[in-house]
Parts: C-alpha cells; structure tokens; sequence
C-alpha cells in the first residue's frame, strides 16, 4: 500500500502537536518517521543530544548532537532536557528549547525516543500523543537486529532481551500499531496524526496474539 501523503502540506494554525514515537531497536521506527517528515512540511523530528559514539553515515545534528558525557550532564544539571534517559552505557535527551520551538511556529514534532522518556513527556505534557510501534514477529525482530551487521553476537543478544523489556511498556502507550509492511506501517502512523490534528479518533487494533508472541519468556 502506498501512504497518502501530501508533501508541501500547509503549516498547520496555533500552536503544533507532540508526538512520541517509540519501540523497540528494531522495529524501524526511525525509516516510518523519515518517511513521514520527508512528505509532510508540516511535521518536524527533534534531533536529540546523545554520548553515544556517531556510527558511520550518521552527520552530527541531523541524526542525533554527539556530545560527550560531561557536556550531557551539564545539559541535563541546566534543565535543558525535556527528557532523558540512560540506554545501555549511552545517554539520550531531547532538547526542550528546540520542542518549544518548533510548536510555537505551528509546526508538529515528532520524538524519537524510548518509553523511558515517553514516560517522562507524558508526565510533564500531558497533550503529548503517544504511538508504540512493534514488530510483526519475533523472526523479524531477529532479522532486523542481526541484519544491520554492525554489532557483535553478544551485543545483538543484550538489544534483544531490551527488545523485550521495551515491549513490556507498549500500554502505557496510546496508540500501538505493527510495522509488518513498511506501505501498511506508513499509512498507519500517518492516520494517528492525522486524527490528532483533525481532533477525531481512529479504532485500535487488536494486538493480543501477537504480544503473547513477542513477550514470551522463552524467547
């Protein structure tokens, strides 16, 4: 399915909407929002403030603002942070001045950021829509993580036991939906913002069996 999307989309009136988009490593949650951005003027990701080593490809300030852990907790001591948190040795937050921002200039933003900080925006935003995304199997997931090449056996091992954990929190979340077919998963996303900003509801979709899959203890 091809998403219908409107690229050069008119700024939106007032003041933009907060969006928290999170899941597991993974779960492609990063390819859906480029996706998104790159078709829609009006919607714009918050670049967040990481200590984690830049990766090859990244560009500083376009994937993430690299910094080092002194600088981050400089960062995090002033209250710059609209959230944070701590994701194996790294730490991630989101700029708050940039989030302010953006919807002053009725832009919406997007952030990607893991349900630690959800936790934290909803908490402290309390208009923020929340959106879990999920793999659509356990195989997949496993696919996905060992197919980037880029992590060693027992790394892969640790993302995929955080996987879990991570997935255990998908109902504090409101709105979850399934990244099976990357069309599908694009059309989706693009509805949940699309009723916030219209102030309609969309139905959930019934995600029990597949949880029951993904959070096995045996897995």
């Amino acid at each position: 399915m091809t998403a219908n999307l409107t690229k050069g989309r008119p700024p939106a009136t007032g003041r933009g909407h907060l969006f928290v988009v999170s899941a597991p490593s993974g779960a492609g949650k990063t390819s859906l929002i480029r996706r998104l951005v790159d078709a829609d003027d009006s919607l714009t990701v918050s670049v967040s403030h990481t200590t984690r080593p830049k990766r090859a490809g990244e560009i500083d300030g376009e994937h993430y603002h690299f910094v080092d852990h002194g600088a981050f907790n400089v960062l995090r001591a002033a209250g710059e942070f609209l959230e944070w948190a701590q994701v194996f040795d790294n730490a991630y937050g989101t700029s708050r001045q940039a989030v302010e921002t953006g919807l002053e200039a009725g832009r919406d933003v997007v952030l990607e950021i893991d349900w630690q900080g959800a936790a934290q925006v909803r908490e402290g935003w309390p208009g923020a829509v929340s959106i879990f995304v999920l793999p659509p199997s356990r195989e997949a997931l496993m696919e996905r993580l060992t197919g980037r090449g880029q992590d060693s056996p027992e790394v892969i091992g640790k993302r995929v036991r955080q996987a879990v954990a991570d997935m255990s929190h998908h109902a504090e979340f409101d709105h979850t939906m399934v990244n099976d077919d990357f069309g599908d998963a694009v059309c989706q996303l693009e509805r949940i913002i699309q009723a916030t900003r219209e102030g309609s509801t969309i139905p959930e979709v019934d995600h029990s069996a597949l949880l029951r899959e993904l959070l096995a203890s045996d897995a």
